[in-house]
This record gives structure tokens, C-alpha cells and sequence, in this order.
């Protein structure tokens, strides 16, 4: 992948709901570190103290740099998708936003990005038609549509670049469907993206465990 993880925040209504958020006016972002990428089939690191969130996604992999990027001409600044999951310290995350401080640290923690396979542009007909998909245990705990995005994918392209450049390899994460909640260490996690009709496109999967040693978080 590139340079940049840029994840978009509360795009799907009934995620705002769950979570008592407010609906944003334009798309907002907020930046995750590289080394919080995990492949599938790799573990996601539970800090001490944290309670840790799963939030399924379907992320955009930029083909080519660019900034001040039209909405007409964002699709051809798009190389492909991938199926990720932005796990998110939420009780780190909640302290933190009482305060009025940066969400970094809750989202930023090594391993924090698991990330599937790259799908090829001309793979995905339609990116609004896509199922999204999180089991844990086998439980199905997010089961949502890309069709309940607030904001589409050439509006938040447009969006970020009139702030910072994109450059080839970045991923845009898009924002979750509602249904997200704690992942324990010893927990599988399988997630699935599918076309309209039902059919499997990409899957991730990852297990959780208990991060030794580093931050230990603290109630305040």
C-alpha cells in the first residue's frame, strides 16, 4: 500500500445513530499509520485496558496522485478496492473526544488495519451495491450495504484532495455500517465483501490477541 491510510468518519446514517454522533455537513478524515496495517490471515494486537471495535469498511486504493481533484473526475483517479476493518480503541476514543483531543491513539495502534487482498477497478461494476460483512465466532455482528453511504466515493476524493495530496497506492477507507462492538483477544474475526446479487468478491479474515507489553490504558 502507500503512503496514507485516510479514513472517513460517520459516512453511514445508523453508524451516527449507534454511536450518538451528529452528521457531519461535508466528509471529515482522520490519518492512521502504516504500521497498523495487518494482512488477512494475520492477528490484530489488543492493547491492555482497551476495549477494542471492529468497523468493516470497504477501502479505495488511488491509482494515481492528485490534488484539488473534481468529483467528474474522480473515478479515474481509482485503481481499486480492498476489503479493511479500522479497529478503534473506542473507550481511548471516548476519553479522548470528551476532552476535545486527537483520535490517533485510539485509532492508530500497531495492527489496527487489517486489510484484504487488492480488487481490480474493472472488478466492481457498481461500489454502491456491495455487501459488507463481519462475523465473530462465526456470529454475524455487521451485515450492511454500501448503498448507505452518506457520502459517495468521487465527493470524498474531491474532499480530501482539496486538503492534502493523494498519491498513488493511498487508501481511502470509506466509514461502517452500524453493528460495530467489542473484539476480545481469542476472537476469529471473517469478513466478507459481496456483489449485489450475494456473490462473494473478497473476504479477511484475523484473529485477535492480547498485546504484551506497551500502552496500558487508563480510565480517567
Amino acid at each position: 500500500m502507500g503512503a496514507q491510510i485516510v479514513a472517513i468518519g460517520r459516512n453511514y446514517a445508523e453508524h451516527i445513530k449507534e454511536l450518538n454522533n451528529t452528521a457531519p455537513k461535508e466528509p471529515f478524515f482522520f490519518l492512521k499509520p502504516t504500521t497498523s496495517y495487518v494482512p488477512s490471515g494475520g492477528k490484530v494486537e489488543i492493547p491492555r485496558g482497551i476495549i477494542a471495535h471492529h468497523e468493516v469498511e470497504l477501502g479505495v486504493v488511488i491509482g494515481k496522485g492528485g490534488r484539488d481533484i473534481p468529483q467528474a473526475d474522480a473515478e479515474s483517479y481509482v485503481a481499486g478496492y480492498a476489503l479493511a476493518v479500522d479497529m478503534t480503541a473506542r473507550n481511548l476514543q471516548d476519553q479522548v473526544k470528551k476532552r476535545g483531543l486527537p483520535w490517533s491513539a485510539a485509532k492508530g495502534f500497531d495492527s489496527f488495519t487489517p486489510i484484504g487482498a487488492f480488487i481490480p477497478k474493472e472488478k466492481i461494476a457498481d461500489p454502491y451495491s456491495l455487501g459488507l460483512s463481519l462475523k465473530i465466532n462465526g456470529a454475524f455482528k455487521q451485515n450492511g450495504t454500501t448503498a448507505d453511504m452518506i457520502f459517495k466515493i468521487p465527493r470524498l476524493i474531491e474532499h480530501i484532495s482539496s486538503i492534502m495530496t493523494l498519491e498513488e497506492g493511498d487508501l481511502v477507507l470509506t466509514g461502517t455500517p452500524s453493528g460495530v462492538g467489542p473484539v476480545s483477544p481469542g476472537d476469529t474475526v471473517e469478513c466478507m465483501l459481496a456483489d449485489g446479487k450475494g456473490a462473494e468478491l473478497a473476504t479477511l479474515d484475523f484473529v485477535a490477541v492480547a498485546r504484551e507489553g506497551g500502552y496500558h490504558f487508563t480510565p480517567e
